[in-house]
Order: structure tokens, then C-alpha cells, then sequence
């Protein structure tokens, strides 16, 4: 992007302004307008690092940069991923959810927590929200888990009772 027009229409409006006010005036506009240049240059890059900045907030996890090349900026425009194609009906449904074991005591919960932020595309973040529901956690205590049974080598109990007469009631989650 050439920011020369830019600067040039600036030095134009400061000469404008500086006619009504004499010959003394038009004398020092015309001092000022080379070193303004390069602090007019600055402030037009900053504002477009400030706009590509929101740009790139609202398009997350896409984004844009402004790179400098020689004087003028460049645009660097990364789209974010393109979605997952949607299943078609014949695809068998997912496995029925189970519950997960606690951590191990050791590891449970010692009273720190950390707060991260996690971005997740819309869909898998659909697909969280479904599956903590239908176990009735939050989204937030099944990421843990989540986190939790990956780190500890994807390992599962199998709900005790399974296989045997309970009466028609079921029961899942865990307890400390």
C-alpha cells in the first residue's frame, strides 16, 4: 500500500490552512511539511496496525499482519482453516458416552489453577458442549477430564455394574 497520497494530501490541507493565515504562515508550512513527513508516515502506520489488530480479533483463528517494506505497508491476509465437511446420514453414530474415572488423587485437585484461553473451531466446540451436557458437567470440568484421561495414557474404567441386573436404575460421573 502506498502511503505517499496519503502524505501528499496532508501536505496539501496543511498548505491550505497555512494561506489564511499569511505569507509568514505559508512560509512556515512550507519549513514544517519535510519533517512532518516521516511523523505522518509513522501515525498512518500505526493506525492501520490498529485496525488490522481488530481485523484480525473478529477473524480469529484467521489473521492479518502489516508488514513494512521499504516505506510503504503490506498486507498478510492467513484465512482461518476451512470447516470440517458435514457427515452424511449413512456414517454410523458416535459412541455412546461413558464416564470417565477421576485423576488420581495425587493429581486431583491441590488447590492452583491456571487459566488458559482455548480456541476451538465452532464445530467441535458444538460437539463439547453436547457431549458435557448429556454427561451433565460443564464444558469446562469435561475439558478437564478430557485433558486428564489424555494425559494419563487414554485410559477408561468401565462403569461398575455394567453387565449386571441393577434394577433399571443406572448411575455414571464419580465422587472424591
Amino acid at each position: 500500500m502506498d502511503l505517499t497520497p496519503y502524505v501528499d494530501n496532508l501536505r496539501q490541507e496543511l498548505a491550505v490552512a497555512a494561506d489564511a493565515g499569511g505569507d509568514d504562515a505559508r512560509a512556515l508550512a512550507e519549513r514544517l511539511t519535510a519533517p512532518l513527513e516521516s511523523a505522518a508516515r509513522l501515525t498512518l502506520l500505526n493506525a492501520l496496525s490498529a485496525a488490522m489488530g481488530e481485523v484480525t480479533r473478529e477473524l480469529a483463528p484467521g489473521s492479518v499482519d502489516v508488514r513494512l517494506r521499504g516505506l510503504d505497508p503490506e498486507f498478510v491476509v492467513t484465512a482461518p482453516p476451512a470447516p470440517e465437511p458435514v457427515r452424511e446420514a449413512r456414517e454410523p453414530a458416535p459412541e455412546p458416552v461413558t464416564a470417565t474415572p477421576p485423576p488420581p488423587p495425587g493429581d486431583a485437585d491441590d488447590g492452583a489453577m491456571a487459566r488458559i484461553n482455548f480456541r476451538l473451531p465452532a464445530h467441535l466446540k458444538a460437539r463439547a458442549e453436547a457431549v458435557a451436557a448429556a454427561e451433565g458437567l460443564s464444558v469446562n470440568a469435561w475439558l478437564v477430564r478430557a485433558v486428564s484421561t489424555a494425559l494419563d495414557g487414554g485410559q477408561r474404567a468401565s462403569p461398575q455394574g455394567r453387565g449386571k441386573d441393577t434394577g433399571g436404575r443406572s448411575f455414571t460421573g464419580w465422587v472424591r
